[in-house]
Parts: structure tokens; C-alpha cells; sequence
């Protein structure tokens, strides 16, 4: 075979193709191939041949963006890059970081199953899950005995980690139980359990609780030394964008 190697493609719906190949332009994605006629159908690559990856799409009208299970997993070693050039182009084209509806960006995180990841939901409804191995197993870590740990663990695997397919009433249910029954381990450990609070609110179209919680939050902010802010820097970045998305819904109402 020589060089060559086998590879996956994900082939993704849509209802209207153009429509994706111009969301997909503004994160730096290439139109390898685009065919309009009998089939819509596109071909996108990020990066360049060898050292980046492809999308495919076909449209059908049938598709419902805001009902869609399609999702796909991209495996990087770039992820905070990668993250950072889609939060900006996002920026760029719609003057905020979308954080709910459709399209939106998840949070970056380090997961308790082995990778750091984000999610993207394109305006096909198609969650496409990008990460980066970050330790030996892909696992799901062990529980935490602690009740406050444990409880903003089940909150973020039901609330936000299956994407669009979450339980996130039942993830906020959980955290509000702990957030007033139990004692946090340290201010980080708040302020994480405050962030995921307010985004699960946003979510939750609660965007008076989501605005509170983002207060207490940024009152806590004041209190951390440059350690602490680098050791939170993605849960900070994510009330940043849920402040955007706040303000934007204020101006629109």
C-alpha cells in the first residue's frame, strides 16, 4: 500500500448546505468540494493535507437542526488551538461565542474520561466532539466520595457532556442541592460549580438566575492570585461568553 492509510470520513446532514460551508468558512475551514445538483453535498478540510481534518455533508430537507443526533469525534493534538481559532472566528462572524441554541460552542474542558475536549454544534444540528488524550486511560475516572465533587461531576456528564441530548434541568437540580447542602472544597471548586450553574441556567432560558450566578462569580474572580486564574482560565473564559450571550439577549428583549 505504501504510504497510503485507511481514514474516516463523517459524512453529516444538513438542511441546506451553503448554509453550512459558509459556518464552517468562518471557523478557517476549506470547500474542498461542493456539488448543488441532483445531490447538495461538500467536502471541508481544516488545515493542511496530512495535517488536518475533514468534514462531509449532504442536505435533505428533512432534517430538523434543533431534533438532530447526528454527532461525529475528532481526536487532535491541538486542542486549546483549535478551540481558540473556532471561538474567534465565531466572535468574528456573529460578535459573540454562541453558547446555546443552534449553532453554539461548548465549554473546553478536561473530562473525567481521558480527554480534554469542546463540543461545536454547526447549524445542522450536528454535534462534532473535538479532543485531545490527556492521560493513559479514556476511562471514566473514578467517582468522587466528596459530596460536593461528586455532585458537580453528575451534573456536567447529565447537563452539558451529551451535548444537545442532555438532562440539563436534572444536571441543575443536582448542583442546586449541592450548592446549598454541601461545602465545596476550595473557592475553584465554587466557582467551577457557579459557571456550570449559569450555563446550565442559559440553557434553561433562566437568564436572570444565569446573570446572578455570573456575578457571584465575578465577585470570586476578584479574589484569585494569577495561579489561580491560569488553573481556572476555561471556566472563566466560558463566563465570559455566557456574559456575552447575556448581553446580547438584553439588547434583542
Amino acid at each position: 500500500m505504501g504510504d497510503q492509510r485507511e481514514q474516516t470520513i463523517p459524512i453529516l446532514p444538513c438542511p441546506s448546505v451553503p448554509e453550512l460551508v459558509d459556518f464552517y468558512a468562518t471557523l478557517g475551514f476549506e470547500t474542498t468540494h461542493l456539488q448543488t445538483r441532483p445531490n447538495p453535498f461538500a467536502s471541508l478540510r481544516y488545515g493542511a493535507e496530512g495535517d488536518g481534518f475533514e468534514l462531509q455533508f449532504f442536505g435533505h430537507k428533512s432534517v430538523v437542526p434543533e431534533e438532530s443526533w447526528s454527532t461525529c469525534y475528532v481526536l487532535t493534538e491541538r486542542v486549546d488551538e483549535l478551540y481558540a481559532a473556532f471561538r474567534a472566528g465565531l466572535k468574528r462572524a456573529y460578535g459573540r461565542v454562541p453558547t446555546r441554541g443552534v449553532p453554539r460552542l461548548g465549554q473546553l474542558k478536561d473530562t473525567s474520561y481521558g480527554v480534554r475536549q469542546f463540543l461545536l454544534t454547526d447549524p445542522g444540528g450536528n454535534c462534532v466532539r473535538i479532543g485531545q488524550p490527556n492521560g493513559e486511560s479514556m476511562d471514566h475516572a473514578p467517582m468522587p466520595k466528596e459530596k460536593f465533587a461528586r455532585a458537580l461531576r453528575q451534573a456536567w456528564l447529565l447537563g452539558v457532556s451529551r451535548g444537545a441530548k442532555g438532562d440539563a434541568a436534572q444536571g441543575a437540580r443536582i448542583l442546586d442541592h449541592a450548592l446549598a447542602t454541601a461545602t465545596p472544597a476550595s473557592t475553584a471548586e465554587r466557582l467551577k460549580a457557579l459557571v456550570l450553574r449559569a450555563d446550565l441556567a442559559c440553557t434553561l432560558d433562566d437568564p436572570a438566575l444565569a446573570a446572578s450566578l455570573l456575578a457571584e462569580v465575578r465577585k470570586a474572580e476578584d479574589g484569585l492570585g494569577a495561579a489561580e486564574r491560569a488553573a481556572l482560565s476555561d471556566d472563566l473564559t466560558r463566563a465570559a461568553d455566557l456574559r456575552d450571550t447575556l448581553r446580547e439577549a438584553a439588547q434583542d428583549g
